[in-house]
């Protein structure tokens, strides 16, 4: 197995493509962070700027209002607290918070940009098998005495793999990116847990974040690949993959009031929510998340490899 995923890695590393994605991924992560940078430091400051600690104390008299609101539901009511709490602690204690034109947050938003490992990713995973059908070199792979599953596999791993590889190059290029063009600014990152105000590692949670992100990476990889393991269209893989990625947050909105869209794949494609605290639909638990997105995985790998598995090879 090592043996065919170390060749599939060859394969998709000597592709000229491969090389390409991974230029412009680094050229967009970088050139964004400046161009941000220039953008905010043309505008001028306000003179007399309010302090972090005005601000907290502005916050939580909004916070109250929402509060003293009779018509919120529980799960809005509940955030809101925590928000209060933090926000309470933060100023008894005198932590301050986090510049947002700083480097640390410039990093710590950083996953947010994993959207892009999400498109190159399926834009690979798409092709690994289909070109494979599209280039007639199918029933040569296919003719050596390896069971087709283990073929399937060891593709199939080198997708997660790639995933893998252009996370950490976009890890690496934000790091770079906010060296280069923020100043530190210091600050902490607080969270509420079990009932009270806790403080939180800044590098455990920009991995966290990371990870969880790379969860979502792994759900569409996975969809890309299997569609073009059934219809042999690497076209059709990426088209469907990338529709899915722009539209499922405003299909997951629209029915975010009904029961359904607990179930819905793309509910549960961002994690991150359940760190920030903005979850598309109320009541969600992580157990439910984990729960769909597994069967969701599963159907996707039986329908990739019982079709490669079993269906005729006509190339």
């Amino acid at each position: 197995m090592l043996n065919l995923i170390r060749n599939e890695w060859m394969k998709l590393w000597h592709k000229k493509a491969t090389w390409i994605m991974v230029a412009v991924l680094l050229l967009i992560l970088i050139g964004i962070s400046g161009i941000m940078k220039f953008v905010e430091s043309s505008f001028e400051q306000p003179e007399n700027q309010p302090s972090w600690e005005e601000d907290a104390a502005q916050n939580q008299v909004f916070l109250k209002e929402e509060l003293a609101n009779p018509n919120i539901d529980d799960a809005t009511k509940k955030q809101l607290e925590k928000d209060l709490a933090i926000s309470e602690y933060r100023l008894e204690k005198d932590i301050e918070p986090m510049d947002p034109t700083g480097r640390e947050q410039s990093i710590l938003d950083s996953n947010l940009m994993l959207s892009l490992v999400v498109l190159l990713s399926v834009i690979a995973a798409a092709g690994i098998v289909a070109s494979e059908f599209s280039q007639g070199t199918i029933k040569m792979l296919l003719s050596r005495p390896v069971k087709r599953w283990k073929i399937l596999t060891s593709k199939y791993l080198t997708t997660l793999l790639f995933a893998l590889a252009l996370t950490i190059i976009s890890f690496v290029a934000s790091l770079i990116a906010g060296y280069l063009f923020y100043d530190s600014s210091g600050g902490e990152i607080l969270d509420y847990r079990n009932g009270a105000v806790v403080e939180v590692s800044y590098w455990g949670r920009v991995l966290v974040l990371y990870v969880l992100q790379f969860v979502g990476v792994i759900i569409y990889t996975t969809f890309a690949f299997t569609i073009g393991s059934v219809f042999r269209s690497s076209s059709l893989a990426i088209g469907l993959s990338i529709f899915l990625l722009f539209v499922g947050t405003p299909i997951v909105l629209f029915l975010s009031k009904y029961e359904i869209a607990k179930y819905i794949l793309f509910t549960h494609t961002d994690l991150t929510g359940y760190i920030t605290g903005n979850l598309y639909v109320p009541g969600m638990t992580w157990t439910l998340s984990l729960i769909v997105l597994t069967v969701y995985m599963l159907l996707f790998l039986v329908i990739s490899f019982w079709s490669f598995t079993k269906r005729d090879v006509t190339a």
